[in-house]
Formats: C-alpha cells, structure tokens, sequence
C-alpha cells in the first residue's frame, strides 16, 4: 500500500513537473506580440459580443464601449511584462486616448491602403521594428455588428450617447468591411 501511495505520488509530482516546465516554454517576440493581441481583442470582442446579444439595439454595446474598453486595455496591459504593451488606434478616432502617432498613421494608411486594393488579407499581422521597439498591427475591419455605432445610419439613441461621451468624435460613417483602425502590440527593445 505503501509502494503504491508513493508510486501515485511520484507520477503526479512528475506531471505536475511536466506541465509547469511546458508552461515556462519561451515565445518567439512575435508569438508574444501576437499572444498580446489576442488576449486584448479576445476580450474586447467577446464582452461585446455579449452586449449586442442582450441589447440587439446596440446600447448596451455602446455603453460598455464608452465605461469599459479603457479599463480593460489597462487590465490586459497589467498583465503584460514591463517591456510590453498593448492598444487600439485608428486614423479616425473616437476615444482621444486612443490616438495614434506617426509610425502608426504611417503603418494603418499602408495597410488600409493594401486592404482597399484587395493586395492584402484584412487580417494580416504586421511587423514593424522602431528604435526602441518590435510593434505588431492586426487589422481591424467593420463588421455587420460595428456598424450600429460606427456606420452611417447610427440610430439618434446611440448617436446621442456618442456624441455626450465623445465630444471629438472621428469614427462613424463606416461601410462593411472598410479599415476601421489596429490592435498594436509593442515589444520594447532589451
């Protein structure tokens, strides 16, 4: 009885051992990059998904998008090492936290570009190295759902909510399946 406690001990500090090793397996910067972006447009898209399943008006979605996607881009980037980062950015704004700066407006206006002239897929993910750090962009482009707050028939409930909480707002008039802006990930350089 002995041998077998001590036998089934073995095996599960063996298997415990095994899959914390396999847990600490090193990401290439850019599986990291893109695992960044993940986990922040996971997120983002999931809760929202949510919202538009309970409110199909697109309220709920809107409000959850004016309190919310800030918090949750900080919580994501609380995770993150200190050499990382994550965030969302677009030629036309709607949050001016989330304004981009010039190697992003150079990088979306390359990919929006390739996206209008059908020479890249929307979903792409681009590499692009600074001084200072590895920045990863993944596309984003308007979906059916978007296009109740970022199209151009906004319902005037919405638009009222837009036009309180975003005084500066840049990112309506939207057609499906135009460039709405990028997930940017950035490793810095160590």
């Amino acid at each position: 009885m002995k041998l077998q406690l001590f036998m089934a001990s073995l095996l599960c500090t063996a298997g415990i051992h095994a899959s914390q090793s396999h847990g600490t397996k090193t990401l290439s910067e850019s599986q990291e990059g893109i695992k960044y972006i993940k986990m922040l447009g996971g997120t983002l898209k999931s809760q929202l998904k949510a919202q538009l399943q309970a409110d199909p008006s697109g309220l709920g979605a809107i409000g959850f998008c004016t309190a919310q996607a800030q918090p949750i881009t900080d919580e994501v980037n609380a995770q993150l090492p200190d050499y990382a980062n994550v965030r969302r950015t677009s030629l036309r704004t709607r949050n001016s936290m989330n304004k981009p700066d010039e190697k992003d407006i150079e990088v979306m206006k390359e990919i929006e570009d390739s996206i209008k002239h059908k020479r890249a897929a929307a979903m792409m993910i681009r590499k692009v190295n600074t001084k200072e750090a590895t920045r990863y962009y993944k596309p984003l482009v308007i979906e059916a759902a978007c296009l109740k707050c970022h199209g151009e028939n906004i319902s005037p409930e919405i638009q009222a909510v837009i036009q309180e909480s975003y005084p500066d707002e840049n990112a309506s008039h939207y057609t499906l399946g135009a460039f709405r802006g990028v997930i940017v990930s950035e490793i810095k350089k160590r």
